[in-house]
């Protein structure tokens, strides 16, 4: 076949993917943007999915187990004690009552049943810059993926990766030959209603009886707790928890929520471990009292993984060092510091940090509460710095080098005519595990991929958004 008719083949193909997108992701009311109704678009539509390469998705494939390593790690060093300044750093600002549900033997070995980190593609590899067990972007994935498919494209992951996997990880939760999930979704995260809606769907397409509803529609029994549906009124056997355990107090029905997972009337995950929910829990594996911990918890193989990838993460402790110390892990203009105040001075080029709300915080989703050292004024920074110093005693901040991102040429529709175009773009990775059977598998993955001159990288309308796929070569 000749370059012209090559060139046709990939026109109509193109084409074809552009409608079946459009038409997936418009019927099942995902066109949303954060915010505002309903919108002619939330983001740009890719060409193809985006290309890994076969060593990529091998890397990818592994991370998951020790990602799921690493998370038993954490939870056996919290639950276990003896290291009394680990879990005062991540008992920091929680009340009371939630420590003392984290600490609830049924829910001892309960582990995240959905794990995504951001991966960063940098030209020195990936760089996971964050983890997250309440993530969204899920459901618009697999529809993402169900529209690429249909076109004819072998994404990583199985085959509606996202849907099975999902599904497999609630029914893992129960022992109920046709369980009932619900997917509770509050008011916070009101903005994933639409996708947890197409999701809970899809999972009844596929045999599980799974309904996405706020925390008011749940109905709480001695027995259990409850939904109404158009078949009738049905007892939930695992409940997905869509919410921000921060947020508790404005839920409604959190308490009754509380009382039948701790009563075992209901099984909900993620589990109610505020401590598994924090971006300081990257900078505990970088810290070099626990570095014998990691290795013997998680295997070298593990270890090694998640060295080469989790970036280095400091803790924004505003508490004075003893005279003869420094904090550790760190240095600023080549020396060793003593307290992180040394670093709100600086030219632009050394204050290449970012910082962020480390996870108990309503700032601390999203890229809300984020800031960029060199993208502020020395001032801005300043204050930045010395507002996250602040709120060290109830809502700790991290401190991150920024990850420079290697620029990749992405093609996408260029809406609303279709025109295709191509872009240097800054790619964020975000794959997705599901924990079932002791085992972390990958659903799928998607890719963000934002104009050079962003330098967060989320999904916006400017961004190209797509499921990946293995590269042939």
């Amino acid at each position: 076949m000749g370059d012209r008719a090559n060139c046709c083949v990939a026109e109509k193909v193109a084409e074809n993917v552009r409608e079946l997108v459009l038409t997936r992701i418009g019927s099942a009311g995902l066109w949303r943007i954060s915010g505002e109704h309903e919108s002619s678009r939330a983001h740009l539509i890719a060409t193809q999915p985006f290309p890994l390469s076969a060593a990529q998705v091998g890397q990818l494939q592994r991370l998951g187990d020790a990602l799921l390593a690493f998370y038993a790690g954490v939870n056996d060093l919290y639950l276990r004690g003896g290291r009394e300044w680990v879990n005062e750093y991540l008992d920091i600002g929680k009340g009371d009552d939630l420590l003392r549900h984290a600490k609830m033997k049924y829910q001892k070995a309960a582990l995240p049943g959905v794990i995504r980190p951001d991966v960063l593609i940098t030209e020195d590899g990936f760089k996971i810059t964050e983890l997250d067990s309440v993530p969204g972007g899920f459901g618009q994935l697999d529809c993402l993926s169900a529209a690429y498919e249909d076109a004819g494209f072998e994404l990583v992951g199985s085959r509606r990766g996202i849907r099975a996997r999902f599904a497999a990880m609630l029914r893992s939760h129960t022992d109920a030959t046709d369980p009932v999930a619900a997917i509770v979704v509050s008011e916070e995260s009101v903005d994933y209603l639409p996708e947890m809606t197409y999701l809970a769907e899809q999972l009844r397409e596929s045999g599980l009886r799974a309904f996405t509803v706020r925390p008011r529609d749940l109905i709480f029994t001695e027995e259990g707790l409850y939904i109404e549906t158009e078949g009738g009124r049905l007892k939930i056997d695992v409940l997905y928890r869509f919410f921000e355990l921060f947020d508790l107090l404005n839920i409604p029905k959190s308490e009754l929520i509380s009382y039948a997972a701790r009563k075992k009337l209901v099984a909900v995950t993620p589990p109610y471990k505020p401590f598994l929910e924090e971006k300081m829990l990257l900078a505990l594996f970088r810290s070099r009292l626990l570095e014998d911990y990691w290795r013997g918890a998680l295997g070298e193989k593990h270890y090694d993984i998640l060295s080469d990838t989790l970036v280095e993460t400091h803790i924004l402790d505003n508490r004075p060092v003893p005279p003869h110390a420094q904090i550790g892990g760190f240095r600023w203009r080549g020396r060793p510091i003593r307290d992180w105040r040394a670093i709100c001075e600086g030219t632009q080029k050394e204050r290449r940090f970012v910082i962020k709300p480390s996870g108990f915080s309503p700032l601390a989703w999203g890229s809300r509460g984020v800031k960029i050292g060199h993208d502020m004024s020395q001032e801005d920074w300043a204050d930045a710095m010395d507002g996250a110093l602040a709120s060290f005693d109830s809502s700790p901040y991290v401190l991150q080098h920024f990850q420079d991102t290697a620029l990749i040429g992405v093609k996408y529709y260029d809406e609303p005519g279709g025109e295709v175009r191509e872009m240097q773009a800054r790619v964020r990775l975000c794959p997705y595990y599901f924990v079932a059977d002791g085992r972390a598998e990958l659903g799928g993955v998607l890719a963000t991929a934002c104009p050079k001159d962003k330098k967060l990288i989320h999904g916006m309308v400017d961004a190209v958004m797509s499921p990946c796929r293995q590269k042939e070569n």
